[in-house]
């Protein structure tokens, strides 16, 4: 894919949505944080339905470390991983009162020093707490860039730089909200909705798709 296809793109996506944003739920950066490390193989859904009563009456470094790990499971049970998320949870509640002032790092560095928190996570910090313009690569995002041809690479990192490198950078700050509900809602994994897609003229998948296609003989 040529650089003026992928400007049209993100053209495409900031006409159709000029402010994306994550569709966790969430108060302030720590709440993000706690979210995001949830949501690791789990839906959005699901994790908001669990943490709307643990923010509302947990929401903060100190509360949350309160409850401990039972205290905490019992509001998450709900969620896939939720013993290990537990135990994370509650150690990084520690280590962001102990050593950050309970508040949340800033630096890529301290994030990914938390427990459950890999490059992915830090990356979603960074760009939706913080204004970074970091890109998360998850399922969503690795299908819909190599489908289309925006970033293609082998696996999550490869992809991640590929992206930093093609996309404009007048774009980058919210190209992966862009992406990830692309993915979410058109580029689906098993049959991709092509025919309502926005960006279809120029992805990569789709060009391939009509050249499969059969001609039709008169």
């Amino acid at each position: 894919m040529n650089r003026e296809n992928r400007v049209r793109i993100f053209e495409t996506f900031a006409q159709a949505n000029p402010n994306p944003t994550t569709e966790l739920e969430y108060a302030d950066s720590f709440q993000l944080l706690i979210a995001v490390i949830l949501s690791a193989q789990a839906t959005d859904k699901s994790v908001n339905l669990a943490t709307r009563d643990l923010f509302r009456e947990h929401g903060t470094p100190e509360k949350m470390l309160a409850l401990g790990v039972d205290g905490l499971t019992a509001y998450i049970r709900t969620i896939g991983l939720f013993r290990t998320k537990a135990s994370n949870v509650i150690a990084t509640c520690r280590i962001l009162v102990e050593q950050h002032g309970s508040k949340v790092p800033r630096s890529r560095e301290a994030l990914e020093a938390l427990p459950g928190v890999g490059r992915k996570t830090a990356n979603v910090v960074l760009n939706t707490a913080f204004g970074e313009p970091t890109i998360a690569v998850d399922t969503h995002i690795f299908r819909v860039s190599n489908r289309t041809g925006i970033g293609p690479g082998k696996t999550v990192l490869a992809v991640e730089q590929a992206l930093e490198k093609h996309v404009p950078p007048a774009f980058r700050l919210n190209a992966h909200h862009w992406l990830i509900l692309h993915g979410r809602y058109v580029c689906v994994a098993r049959k991709p909705k092509c025919d309502v897609c926005l960006i279809s003229q120029w992805c990569d998948h789709y060009k391939k798709t009509l050249r499969k296609r059969p001609t039709s003989r008169t």
